[in-house]
């Protein structure tokens, strides 16, 4: 298991120092960014990058697809009400933090548009299935699944917060840490309790698809 967790490590040390170095060094604002979800360009690149990071990590799976946690709740029921206890807590805590001076993680990162462009609405259709189903289901594959799965020899909780920490780094953001880390605590927690990360995949989805959302409709 060591050479499986060094290589998950690797991959999200790269990442996450790519993501920073690109937020550091970019003379574009986040403001004139937002506006690539109206881009085909932006679901190209996602789903490349994503197709290798899922690559990647089922290679540090291999033989060991257990390590994915792709299996069903324990209990449907209980899986339900935790998913929905803990999607409340994530918008609770969001609008604690949207009365602090720092920005959303959608607008730090600059996916979320400034405007609704109807002109372009088959682009940002194409780019709400790579936000809200592509980058979910894989993000949860490497953090929730295999991620914490490797890093379950620390114990129950030391697994959990690394991974949210981890999850947090991994998007290369600075203000939004404070919604990233807890977001990423919260659906560890999800994870650990069912067993599955079928439900933390769902959450994760309604969190993105809901900024998307709200980006164009206010």
């Amino acid at each position: 298991m060591g050479a499986r967790l060094a290589g998950w490590i690797a991959l999200v040390g790269a990442l996450s120092t790519l993501n920073y170095y690109g937020r550091f060094t970019d003379d574009n604002s986040s403001r004139t960014l937002r506006d690539t979800v109206y881009s085909y360009s932006t679901l190209v690149n996602g789903l490349v990058l994503y197709a290798i990071i899922l690559g990647i990590v089922a290679a540090i799976a291999v033989d060991r697809w257990d390590l994915f946690a792709l299996r069903r709740p324990s209990s449907w029921g209980r899986a339900a009400g935790l998913a929905i206890s803990a999607w409340l807590l994530i918008l609770v805590w969001e609008a604690v933090v949207t009365q602090l001076p720092i920005e959303s993680p959608g607008n730090e990162q600059g996916l979320t548009p400034t405007r609704w462009e109807p002109a372009h609405a088959g682009a940002f259709a194409a780019n709400c299935v790579l936000f809200v189903i592509v980058a979910p289901v894989v993000e949860e594959l490497t953090f929730r699944g295999v991620g914490q799965s490797l890093l379950s020899f620390l114990g129950r909780w030391p697994s959990i917060v690394l991974v949210g920490i981890a999850f947090g780094l991994w998007h290369g953001l600075v203000e939004a840490l404070v919604v990233l880390v807890p977001f990423g605590i919260a659906l560890a927690y999800l994870r650990d309790r069912t067993r599955s990360v079928v439900p933390g995949m769902l959450v994760h989805a309604l969190f993105n698809g809901a900024a998307l959302a709200a980006s164009v409709l206010s």
